[in-house]
């Protein structure tokens, strides 16, 4: 299979889905605290926090499963009801087949839910059976397949109808590698159709891949959102990486440099912010270098940094 090469697609036009000013209480505890997001056609969004976030409640008041204390959630202009859900496909962290029954059988289940002709379903369920290198798994069971296989299935229940809005709740949980990456595919083949994706997952590397915009939620309230591009050059802190002959107690003497740390012949420098960069330039210059880059934290380091803050507060 070859590479996946993100592209921008997007729908032109106003806006997909519109959370503005959304809280929801369970009894006295404040669950989603006057979150606003908007997310447009054809993209992709990060909805990111720690276990207890509001992420899922956030989900099921998008879904119309709960309804919010304040605020309100809308599609295309129009208050989220069960007119409108059959155009959500929501794929949840949590496997929820019905494991007796066979791919073809589960498939046509949740195409008949979303109103769907029979035909229509096999026919896209057969599209989707031979993008994923399944088509041998039609008719098995679902208790039968790997958890990577059944993750497979959970996602093309979720988007039998083409949905206009996909959630994506640690989509890629028990997926190895390769199933990573056709699971990417058919993400950006969806994103190219317009649909609009809110992804959420613990793994960093996922949302930077993905993700233009993002809101990190802790306690339900919102530390930080924004274009993800836009918050890695505003995060002051940077780390430069050195490959050569060099003294690493010599440039933790530096005001502004805060850790040093050697990964497999490479040292890996963080600085406070970029003001710092020239000086420990100056103090290697005289050292054999064959690398020295500065780049942005990533996205793993700002939400351990922001969800960390949040919580010392």
């Amino acid at each position: 299979m070859q590479g996946i090469n993100r592209a921008n697609h997007y729908v032109l036009g106003g806006l997909m889905l519109k959370v503005e000013n959304v809280t929801k209480y369970y009894g006295k505890n404040c669950a989603v605290d006057h979150l606003s997001f908007t997310v447009k056609n054809g993209e992709i969004f990060g909805l990111l926090g720690s276990n207890g976030a509001g992420k899922t409640t956030t989900f099921r008041m998008i879904m119309g499963l709960l309804d919010s204390n304040s605020g309100q959630i809308t599609l295309d202009g129009k208050k989220i009801d069960y007119s409108l859900t059959d155009q959500i496909g929501f794929v949840t962290e949590e496997r929820s087949l019905l494991t007796k029954m066979t791919v073809q059988e589960q498939i046509i289940y949740y195409g008949r839910l979303k109103n769907m002709k029979e035909q229509d379903i096999l026919d896209k369920l057969d599209f989707w059976l031979d993008k994923f290198d399944i088509r041998d798994y039609k008719n098995r069971k679902i208790k039968e397949l790997s958890k990577g296989n059944q993750q497979k299935i959970q996602f093309i229940a979720a988007i039998i109808n083409d949905p206009k809005l996909l959630i994506l709740d640690e989509p890629f949980t028990g997926l190895d590698p390769i199933n990573v990456n056709q699971l990417k595919e058919a993400i950006y083949a969806l994103q190219k159709k317009g649909c609009s994706i809110i992804f959420s997952s613990h793994q960093m590397e996922h949302i930077e891949h993905f993700c233009e915009k993002l809101v990190i939620l802790v306690k339900g309230k919102t530390v930080l959102s924004g274009n993800l591009k836009d918050i890695k050059e505003n995060y002051q802190k940077k780390n430069i990486f050195i490959r050569g002959n060099i003294v690493p107690k010599d440039l933790e003497k530096i005001d502004g440099v805060l850790e040093v740390k050697e990964n497999t012949g490479e040292y890996e420098v963080k600085i406070k912010d970029s003001s710092i960069v020239n000086q420990v330039f100056q103090k290697i210059s005289s050292c054999a270098i064959t690398k020295f880059v500065v780049e942005e934290p990533s996205l793993n380091e700002i939400f351990i940094a922001k969800v960390g803050e949040s919580y010392d507060e």
